[in-house]
């Protein structure tokens, strides 16, 4: 007997959309994903509804423990801002005809279906990952070809003081893996038959503190296509924890490049003279090769600048240095004058690893409000929610199912994510 679309919607053909959803993910199981409540109300929020944004403490140092007089840390904590993206659609149409003779393989009809909108999800958040990840670790342009670059990658997550203990991930295309395949012997295994796209995609569950995936949704970005990349910062910017807190962002007013150029997002800046210190004890952050790492940051919107080659860039994991600051994450603070440069070739095209810690970034859906009798949302569980609906066109004879998913993504840490290369 055919199946009925219309018995299913709200179980069978839910529950097989559902599991297929699941068992594609790679990219959305590794970071940090929460149930936004209540409905969304577009004329209220904008583009932008909020997530709650991890823990973080300062420690106090005291000769004796009496904190009296000590300025107390504030908690980063509270609401973080989440940046809504389009509404991703799988819609399916068939005759009544078609209902009747082939709807009976709904499972081969439907999973598909599941597997496009992953992809297209994970996709859309790896774009977004290039872009807000706030530091880089490597040489642009140099393939990852060695274990020892995985692991470098980790320990300049622990350097800049991302928590440890297996919510660490390393994720690099295919190809990246097939330069890693002769260093098999770390590699994870799994000798069950039928395994998730998470399974699959672990090629090691821990290497030198971070665990590796591979997967196809890395995107990739254009260079800031310029004749001179080399500028400097026209004032001072805002450097203290205040003026970073909500977004983790900075501004930053540059002259000296090139006359009308396009600064695009993706580009990594580096500033003269300027290093990373630990967030966590404020210790300057030495690499492998004994030396100091530089500061740098992701640009994370294209903008173009004007006729002087001036104007003002948002760079991701905001520069901060206070006398005495909590938070300090340089050992100097950014000075007007500073030369600052944009690192790769001018105009090329790149696809780097990505390295995070869970707690980097966030992503949530946003609730639709249901179109009819026959709309059910579902939601994994972690609470991402996908809406299900079924309706029909009476003078066309044809029915619709659709399933939309509308996601948004933040940044919770931009210090505990990086472009990756190797060395």
């Amino acid at each position: 007997m055919a199946n009925s679309i219309t018995s299913n919607v709200s179980s069978k053909v839910a529950q097989i959309f559902l599991d297929k959803f699941e068992s594609t993910r790679v990219l959305t199981k590794s970071i940090n994903t929460q149930k936004l409540e209540g409905e969304f109300d577009g004329a209220k929020f904008g583009d932008t509804v909020y997530m709650k944004r991890p823990h973080q403490y300062n420690v106090l140092s005291t000769a004796a423990g009496d904190i009296s007089s000590s300025s107390k840390s504030d908690i980063i904590s509270g609401k973080a801002a989440a940046t809504v993206q389009n509404m991703l659609t799988v819609p399916i149409t068939w005759t009544s005809k078609d209902e009747t003779l082939s709807l009976n393989q709904l499972e081969d009809i439907i999973a598909p279906a599941a597997e496009d909108l992953c992809i297209q999800l994970e996709s859309t958040l790896g774009a977004y990952m290039i872009k807000n990840a706030g530091v880089t670790y490597g040489t642009h342009g140099t393939k990852v070809d060695a274990w020892s670059d995985v692991a470098g990658a980790g320990s300049m997550l622990k350097a800049n003081g991302a928590p440890m203990g297996g919510e660490s991930y390393y994720a690099m295309n295919p190809f990246t893996t097939q330069n890693l395949a002769d260093a098999q012997n770390g590699l994870a295994g799994n000798d069950r038959l039928i395994a998730t796209a998470w399974e699959n995609a672990q090629i090691s569950t821990n290497f030198g503190g971070i665990r590796a995936l591979s997967t196809n949704a890395l995107s990739s970005f254009t260079n800031t296509t310029a004749a001179d990349l080399v500028g400097a910062l026209s004032a001072t910017p805002t450097v203290t924890y205040l003026g970073a807190k909500d977004t983790m962002t900075q501004t930053l007013s540059v002259t000296g490049f090139t006359a009308s150029a396009t600064i695009k997002a993706g580009s990594t800046i580096e500033v003269t003279g300027k290093y990373r210190a630990n967030p966590r004890n404020g210790q300057a952050i030495y690499g492998a090769d004994g030396a100091q790492v530089k500061w740098r940051a992701t640009v994370t919107a294209d903008v173009t600048l004007d006729g002087s080659g001036e104007g003002d860039i948002v760079v991701s994991a905001a520069g901060i240095y206070e006398s005495g600051g909590a938070y300090n994450n340089m050992t100097s603070a950014l000075a007007s004058g500073d030369v600052i440069t944009i690192l790769g070739t001018s105009g090329v095209t790149y696809q780097p690893s990505l390295y995070y810690h869970k707690e980097a970034f966030g992503m949530t859906t946003i609730r639709q409000d249901k179109l009819n009798s026959w709309d059910t949302i579902m939601t994994t569980k972690d609470g991402l929610s996908i809406r299900v609906t079924k309706y029909s066109d009476g003078d066309k004879n044809t029915q619709t199912i659709r399933f939309d998913m509308m996601p948004a993504f933040s940044t919770f840490n931009p210090l505990w994510a990086g472009q990756a290369y190797g060395l």
